[in-house]
């Protein structure tokens, strides 16, 4: 695996950290849960081939700080800094974007707001559950886990949640990693990180992502650069459901990677594959 190249980023309240990869148009990863830049790092160096491959860790989560710890999170201000970075890579030139779980709900919003800096974003499950038309249960389910998480903590929170998503579907796409008991040094790492994030995850990014609605009328618009895709193995399942009706709405085909919520990570060779297909179509 190639080092990329790591730099830090000023945006309004945080401070990014991101890494580089490669030569050639530039490519974004916006990574989803609490992956950081490092849920990429089993693809990056094949899409460096052909690519200027640049992630991050979303603002509050892992190297990326927030000025104030407390701060509320939404999705147009992790859609602006996605929009910092390919102003600082790639300057008035457009850019291919992908996005992964709730970065593709920061991608969509990206795509929808400034269309001119994305050339072809393909946005993988984003839980856009707003567009469903049982979206009140959900918004129900995220105010039990709020109060849950406040009552009784983060442990029971999570099992509320995925619970909840269990009940349309859903799995345990919000559950943390089971890793062995001993790992790589970097594998460890990147493991504690994704624990330490976790309170801020179902906290603060949970409630304010999914209760997201997209301008689907803007997308509409703008179907030809948009790429909706699920995992194989995630049909009926609820991070699958809005990506699939939004497709059907659009008129759009829906592309499917191999695994389900978290193929990128289960089936990376596979992923990567098809993700340089579906930025070559």
């Amino acid at each position: 695996m190639t080092d990329p190249t790591l730099g830090s980023l000023r945006v309004n309240g945080a401070t990014l950290h991101y890494e580089v990869r490669g030569r050639g148009p530039l490519l974004l990863l916006i990574p989803g849960g609490t992956g950081g830049a490092a849920a990429f790092d089993a693809v990056a160096d094949g899409l460096a081939a052909e690519y200027t491959v640049a992630t991050y860790d979303p603002r509050g989560m892992s190297r990326s700080t927030l000025d104030d710890p407390a701060a509320e999170q939404s999705v147009a201000e992790h859609a602006d800094d996605a929009l910092r970075i390919l102003d600082l890579l790639s300057p008035g030139e457009p850019a291919r974007v992908f996005g992964a779980s709730s970065g593709a709900i920061a991608a969509v919003h990206l795509l929808t707001a400034r269309p001119e800096r994305v050339e072809r974003l393909v946005a993988h499950e984003p839980p856009l559950v707003e567009v469903l038309p049982d979206a009140p249960e959900h918004r129900a389910l995220l105010v039990r886990v709020q109060e849950t998480f406040r009552a009784q903590g983060l442990l029971a929170a999570m099992a509320e949640f995925a619970a909840g998503l269990a009940k349309e579907g859903g799995g345990d796409t919000a559950a943390p990693p089971q890793a062995p008991l001993e790992l790589p040094p970097q594998a460890a790492a990147r493991a504690e990180r994704t624990m330490a994030d976790l309170p801020y995850f179902l906290g603060r990014i949970v409630p304010a992502f999914m209760a997201y609605a997209p301008d689907v009328h803007r997308l509409e618009s703008l179907s030809d650069r948009l790429v909706l895709a699920c995992g194989q193995d995630s049909r009926g399942e609820l991070p699958y459901r809005p990506a699939a009706l939004l497709s059907e709405r659009l008129g759009t085909e829906l592309l499917h990677f191999p695994g389900g919520h978290t193929g990128l990570t289960t089936h990376p060779a596979e992923f990567g594959e098809l993700l340089r297909k579906a930025f070559r179509a």
